[in-house]
């Protein structure tokens, strides 16, 4: 540097002299998430922070590993030392070399660090937490399909191919609708449902590289199920549930971009027991020591296991707000040795209320951007809803998230042909709440003969005045518009985008539309109002 300077503060540079000098006392490093981008963000930096935080607390010195500028665990004060590299091999295995600490944590940096794991105990380096062997187990395809099966578990029908014509055969044994994905990846990058082989062949040809090297997983789409998000907390012996959130949209849509409950709104309490027993129990079999994400789905009392991830998840920072307790902190010093304490996290919720976690979609800044939700994440934050039920949560999510909710006007109605069943319950609570019905001929067919009555109007494709007229005239107070299948997606994008400009509330999944109708049973005079430290 051109002067002295106290602030442990570095990067590297390829010259002669290093001016790091690393002091001889204990040490933890943490490695971060790197760039922020959509899939991996603040939520995994807050997840370090609470970490250094921890180590601090316990005397450690600690060293964060992070290039994210503009986030907490990049100020010169939140570690006790700061590189500002990024999270390759070459670049931490060289921080190491230097620093020479006592141990490293991977698991709060998302999915970047956890690719290291392997190759960095192959390097003979102290990784703190669970083993990488453990995390491998979880992350491989095949491993953990076994894992699945010895345990007496249940996954949805998959398989994992590594050229074209192997995917193709897959897909056909495991029936579509199916959910294509590169493997290794956060976010659901180049994720995508697929409903025939026309398509498959086009996201083969067009969305991924397909190798040995760079497998792809192909999963059945499970059909109407409840997706839910559980985190564990462990220390090796003693296993304990930081939460369980149940997801507002239905399995398919990405965890990220999901509203969620906590606690489950709708979930009978025999299934919550079983997923919490069947989440300990895996937390168990791979010797989880810190945190552990699995995903479920529950369809007619079924369970289903979609993936475990052996790390902090996005949901960890929204339960430790709601708790009042910092899942990371526990979990960090469960790392070193130290028995968890003995709350009972999952339990110590106020029974008096409910948290929503409300996605923060980016599509205001991108009018052109079809704004339909699906299993590739685009969400850019997230807000937190509390309330004496689940609607006024609901209610306050939707408002934090600058969602335009009114309580009267006309509802556009236009959903995919598996949704139509839920319309016979859907429909008489938008007409009693004070909304009347518009729908295209196919929908409005539907509401028609379950008695109500119904505006029809045409589609785009069909005439004018179409739908997107009406929008635009502002004729349109809702849009519950869901819809599956490339073509239908591209037809209906218009719809979608133009509530988008017009800043009218559109929901692209039916749970969603179930959810939007318990806020608006609550009335705004009778919601509470209370600082989160309040109410911990």
């Amino acid at each position: 540097g051109e002067f002295e300077t106290t602030t442990a503060y570095m990067y590297s540079t390829y010259q002669d002299e290093c001016e790091s000098n690393p002091t001889e006392n204990k040490k933890v490093v943490v490695l971060g998430g790197g760039p922020n981008r959509i899939g991996q963000g603040i939520e995994f930096d807050y997840c370090c922070v609470h970490a250094s935080m921890a180590m601090k607390e316990e005397g450690y010195e600690t060293i964060m590993v992070n290039c994210n500028p503009e986030t907490v665990s990049t100020d010169y004060d939140t570690s006790d030392r700061l590189y500002f590299e990024p999270i390759t091999l070459e670049d931490v295995l060289a921080i190491i070399e230097l620093e020479n600490p006592y141990g490293v944590i991977i698991q709060f940096g998302g999915q970047t660090p956890l690719k290291l794991a392997q190759e960095l105990e192959k390097n003979k380096v102290p990784i703190l937490g669970t083993s990488p062997d453990k995390i491998d187990l979880a992350e491989d395809r095949e491993r953990f399909q076994k894992f699945v099966n010895e345990n007496k578990l249940k996954q949805p029908p998959n398989g994992m191919a590594s050229n074209k014509s192997q995917a193709k055969s897959i897909a056909h044994k495991i029936g579509y609708p199916i959910v294509v994905r590169p493997s290794y990846v956060l976010g659901g990058r180049a994720m995508e449902l697929v409903h025939k082989k026309e398509e498959l062949e086009k996201y083969l040809g067009e969305a991924v590289e397909i190798s040995e090297d760079k497998p792809i997983l192909l999963d059945s789409y499970l059909k109407d199920a409840i997706e839910l998000d559980v985190d564990v907390i462990s220390d090796g012996k003693d296993i304990k549930i930081g939460g369980v959130l149940q997801h507002i949209e239905q399995a398919g849509i990405h965890s990220g971009d999901s509203a969620c409950s906590l606690p489950p709104y709708s979930l009978d309490k025999k299934i919550i027991n079983e997923i919490k027993a069947q989440a300990v129990k895996i937390a168990k079999e791979l010797n989880i020591i810190g945190l552990m994400n699995v995903q479920f789905a529950v369809i007619e009392n079924e369970i289903f296991i979609i993936e475990v991830n052996p790390r902090a998840s996005r949901t960890v920072p929204f339960i430790s707000k709601a708790i009042g307790i910092s899942l990371v902190k526990d979990a960090t010093k469960a790392m070193i040795g130290k028995s968890l304490p003995d709350n009972d996290y999952f339990e110590s919720l106020s029974p008096e209320l409910s948290f929503v976690k409300e996605a923060v979609m980016p599509f205001d800044k991108f009018p052109l951007v079809d704004p339909i939700l699906g299993p590739e994440m685009k969400s850019t934050g997230e807000v937190m809803g509390i309330g004496k039920t689940f609607g006024e949560a609901y209610a306050k999510a939707q408002l934090a998230a600058k969602k335009n909710i009114v309580t009267s006007g006309k509802v556009f109605v236009s959903v995919k042909e598996s949704d139509k069943k839920y319309l016979q319950d859907l429909i008489p609570k938008l007409i009693d709440i004070g909304f009347s019905l518009i729908a295209t001929i196919g929908t409005a067919k539907t509401v028609k003969d379950l008695g109500f009555n119904c505006e029809i109007i045409n589609k785009v494709t069909e005439g004018r005045p179409h739908i997107v007229d009406e929008l635009v005239n502002k004729k349109v107070d809702i849009v519950i518009n869901t819809t599956e299948g490339r073509q239908s997606i591209e037809d209906s994008a218009s719809i979608r985008k133009t509530a988008l400009q017009n800043k009218i509330f559109c929901t692209t999944t039916i749970f969603g539309a179930f959810a939007f109708v318990e806020a608006l049973k609550t009335s705004r005079e009778d919601w509470s109002f209370s600082a989160i430290q309040e109410i911990n």
